[in-house]
């Protein structure tokens, strides 16, 4: 039967391996929620930053869109949302309709080609129109002919349709605007990696109904910074209380 000095050095030793592994622990931790918590104060910035660029291209000027010389370089970080003007001749008969569900309502949103000058294909996402005006014979008015200019937002393609509503070619049903489908779709050949977001049109009610681009990011990098730098927190408060229980324990 152990005495009960070596009753009290067993359970010392048991103390002092429980508290050794909970400081390591604890430390490990606390570093971690910390680096945590500072990447989430980076991306904040970043997202900040992104923001601040962004709005200031959705409100610039609108600049010439890239012409063919250049489609090899536009890429959604430097480009995407620039404002940007092209003139050209919209070929109608190979619009492209898309599934769009907007603040509008639902319905579609019409992928003009538009050819320029120098012979570039550019899609021209005209805006919105309601599911009773699927049908181009039914809009008349929308079909433009000849030369005529557009301005809006560079857009970036939005390639083989989304997870669970997939790019339908063959049955002409889709819900992503990808460009190079439809230009695969419609034997056009190359066409701009891109497309063009069009701005509101002067006539209110007209079809198609553009200047409907959502600009928004979703920005919750501070809301998670503070719940990693509180989990940092607890690990540091519980490491004082069970440091000033041991003290008090010794006493």
């Amino acid at each position: 039967m152990p005495s009960p000095e070596n009753e009290q050095t067993i359970q010392k030793t048991s103390s002092r391996f429980f508290l050794g592994l909970m400081s390591v622990l604890g430390a490990i931790f606390f570093i971690v929620f910390m680096g945590l918590g500072i990447w989430q104060v980076e991306r904040l910035q970043w997202k900040l930053d992104l923001i601040a660029r962004v709005d200031a291209r959705v409100h610039a000027e609108p600049i010439a869109a890239p012409g063919p010389d250049d489609w090899a370089n536009v890429n959604q970080k430097d480009d995407e949302y620039r404002h940007v003007m092209l003139t050209g001749t919209y070929l109608n008969d190979k619009e492209v309709l898309v599934h769009a569900l907007t603040e509008r309502g639902a319905g579609y949103w019409v992928l003009t080609p538009m050819r320029s000058p120098d012979g570039a294909l550019t899609f021209i996402n005209r805006g919105l129109v309601p599911n009773d005006k699927r049908d181009p014979s039914s809009r008349q008015e929308t079909q433009i002919a000849g030369e005529t200019t557009v301005t809006g937002l560079l857009r970036m393609p939005e390639p083989d349709g989304f997870f669970l509503r997939p790019n339908d070619p063959a049955r002409n049903d889709w819900n992503s605007r990808d460009v190079a489908a439809f230009a695969q779709k419609e034997n056009l050949g190359p066409v701009a990696p891109y497309f063009i977001d069009a701005d509101a049109t002067a006539s209110a009610g007209a079809l198609p109904i553009g200047g409907l681009t959502v600009v928004k990011f979703r920005n919750s990098h501070l809301s998670y910074a503070i719940t990693w730098f509180a989990l940092a927190a607890m690990i540091a408060g519980a490491a004082i209380f069970l440091w000033r229980h041991e003290r008090r324990s010794k006493s």
